[in-house]
């Protein structure tokens, strides 16, 4: 575990808390005209651990540097953060409000095999950290909680950051860097080569191994300017105000950021929520438009069979958990460039259940991986033609209560050496066409795109 009581570079190759150890914890209601000016402080630099995690519903945590870390790999890799972090919140003594609490924030990569390498430098196949600083900001207020291994050391980290935040300038904005540019852009995947994969899925299909399976293409950007990611993000709330964020940056390495649409799975006591999202058609030039592309969509089998599909498996993998379980009537989901089809999923557990058990049974939905799940995994490896490191997996965060929320990290991208590796994928049925297919992808990029130009 890193224990230096500063918030600058901590070793890149530490160790993941596998002890106990006695944290301590202190927090302080912020009075601020402008909370983003402290968050641009907490995020502002690369040599020191960061994190950034937003919902669409108010709460947001942004945390700087590395009290407690915990990392896994392989398949057992849910259990072994789940006792590491047991072990580190069961010695922690928080002194301060409940909000304010120190949570765990990271979060897994896709495939529980994932070795770490270029674009994915610094993030483990399971790994979260504690922050020494976290800002969370609700509804109700502004919280600095600040963590170290004695209560002197916490004190005095809380009144360096309450005076270092209250001496910043109010008028300074997060998202008024501009955008870096695009110089070029590489594919991974040729329009050739994604008509080969989408027709060696719809051979496996045709032949009962598979009923769905999601295909996803990288874009590899490289940039005319050095990019701010908080600003990026900053833009992407502005243009995505009813999506998460996120941001998670290491010591060494790059910066995962995004913002995807999907939640996986929010825990608050007995009590679940998540979702299922799935089919996709553009947004209108009019309201009439709209209509247009949400009623093809409603009534087509094709995206009618694909939604069904995940909610009838997110269906499947709650009910162990559950005593209820209750299914709504299916929405749409509109966003600034694509409407999805959405229907929302309740649960009451059945017993006390950590959020990482929900996530582990979640992960993969077919929104992102297939149906059955086994033979799409094989299939995606088969045919993807690079790693997808963090893409499409679970990013949230967990407390000592085993309370938490994740979202599907999809929108999504990775910045590192002048480049930003932009994710998209798209869920391949028995009736789909490798064109409307490659279309539909590219118009997943643009979240981020648009925000890179």
């Amino acid at each position: 575990m890193d224990r230096s009581s500063g918030e600058g570079q901590l070793a890149a190759d530490s160790a993941s808390t596998v002890e106990p150890v006695d944290l301590v914890s202190r927090s302080r209601e912020l009075e601020c005209e402008d909370d983003h000016v402290a968050v641009g402080a907490l995020l502002r630099g690369d040599t020191a651990s960061r994190i950034r995690w937003a919902t669409p519903d108010g709460l947001e945590l942004v945390g700087r540097g590395v009290a407690a870390r915990f990392a896994a790999g392989g398949p057992d890799r849910f259990d072994r953060i789940r006792t590491q972090a047991s072990r580190v919140f069961d010695a922690l003594a928080h002194d301060g409000p409940e909000p304010a609490r120190p949570r765990a924030v990271g979060g897994f990569s896709f495939h529980d095999g994932h070795e770490p390498g270029p674009p994915w430098t610094g993030f483990d196949a399971a790994a979260f950290v504690v922050p020494q600083v976290l800002l969370t900001r609700t509804d109700d207020g502004t919280w600095l909680t600040t963590v170290g291994t004695r209560a002197d050391e916490a004190d005095d980290r809380l009144e360096r950051w309450t005076d270092r935040l209250a001496a910043l300038p109010s008028n300074r904005s997060s998202g008024s860097a501009p955008a870096p540019g695009v110089a070029s852009t590489r594919r991974t995947t040729s329009k050739a080569a994604w008509s080969d994969q989408v027709e060696t899925a719809l051979d496996r299909i045709a032949d009962g191994r598979l009923t769905k399976v999601v295909l996803a293409q990288a874009l590899s950007v490289d940039l005319e300017g050095a990019i701010d990611v908080p600003a990026t993000l900053e833009r992407l709330r502005r243009q995505y105000p009813n999506c998460y964020r996120f941001l998670v940056g290491r010591e060494v390495g790059g910066t995962f950021f995004g913002a995807p649409p999907e939640r996986l799975v929010a825990k608050r006591g007995n009590r679940v929520e998540t979702e299922a999202l799935a089919g996709s058609v553009p947004r209108g030039e009019t309201p009439a438009e709209d209509r247009e592309h949400v009623e093809r969509m409603r009534a087509d089998e094709k995206f009618q069979h694909e939604h069904e599909l995940v909610v009838d498996a997110i269906r499947e993998q709650l009910a162990p958990f559950a005593r209820e379980l209750t299914v709504s009537e299916q929405t749409i989901r509109r966003l600034a460039t694509i409407q999805h089809l959405q229907t929302p999923i309740e649960a009451i557990l059945d017993g006390d259940r950590h959020v990482l058990e929900l996530v582990e049974a979640l992960h993969p939905t077919p929104a992102v991986g297939g149906v059955p799940p086994d033979a799409a995994w094989e299939t995606i490896r088969d045919t993807e033609p690079f790693g997808r490191g963090w893409y499409a997996a679970p990013l949230g965060w967990f407390d000592g209560d085993g309370d938490g929320e994740f979202a599907v990290a999809l929108r999504s991208g990775v910045a590192a050496d002048g480049t930003v590796t932009l994710f998209a994928g798209n869920g391949i049925v028995a009736d789909s066409d490798p064109a409307e297919e490659w279309d539909e992808v590219q118009l997943k990029f643009r979240p981020i795109l648009d925000e890179l130009r």
